[in-house]
Parts: C-alpha cells; structure tokens; sequence
C-alpha cells in the first residue's frame, strides 16, 4: 500500500505538485488538487497538495474534484474552505477526496466588480 511502485500514475501526480510548489510554496496562493482513483494520497499531499484522492484507495466520481475546486473558487478569501463540507458532498466522502485547511479564493470588488 506505501510502495509507489503499486500506482500507476501517483510517481507522476507527485512529481508534478513537487515541481509546482518550486514556484509557489504557499499553499493559499496556488491550490492544488492532485491524483485520481486509487492513488497514492499520503505522498501527494505530503509532496504539497491541498487535496489529493484517494485516502482509502476507491474509485472516485469524475465529479469530485470539480466539487472541490468551485468550493475553493466560491469561498471568500477571508475564510476557509469548509473542508467537511467538501467531503460530504462528495460521492464517496472520506474514502474518496481528503486535504488540509486552505483559504477561499473568491474576492469581491467595489464598485460595480
């Protein structure tokens, strides 16, 4: 279960999030969420992920991560994304999506923005 060698894909998610997080460290001005069904959770978020599939290595819906990038897109920036609330509107809730407390990125401008 801890060998990524068993995953077909995560060396490649993992090395893609190291890669990015070169050139952004902080992990509210770039979000990123990384991996697909059955991947390797605990090395992509320890490789800088926001949020990463699969904790209990399932099959994920192909809507998922979407659900989690427009609660991320539509929480202010001022607060956190509500991450339980993320998760149980997920099809397979924790088995299938988890990450770490991350800031909105919605702003609002005045006037007229």
């Amino acid at each position: 279960m801890y060998n990524i060698d068993n995953y077909k894909n995560s060396r490649n998610f993992i090395e893609t999030v190291l890669e990015a997080r070169r050139y952004e460290h902080n992990l509210d001005n770039l979000v990123i969420f990384a991996g697909a069904c059955q991947s390797y959770y605990e090395a992509i978020l320890s490789a800088g992920a926001n949020y990463a599939s699969a904790p209990k290595r399932v099959l994920i819906d192909m809507l998922d991560p979407i659900i989690v990038a427009e609660t991320v897109a539509y929480t202010p920036v001022d607060k956190f994304v509500p991450l339980a609330g993320i998760i149980s509107n997920t099809r397979e809730g924790l088995k299938g999506i988890g990450g770490v407390q991350t800031r909105g990125q919605y702003r609002e401008g005045m006037p007229g923005i």
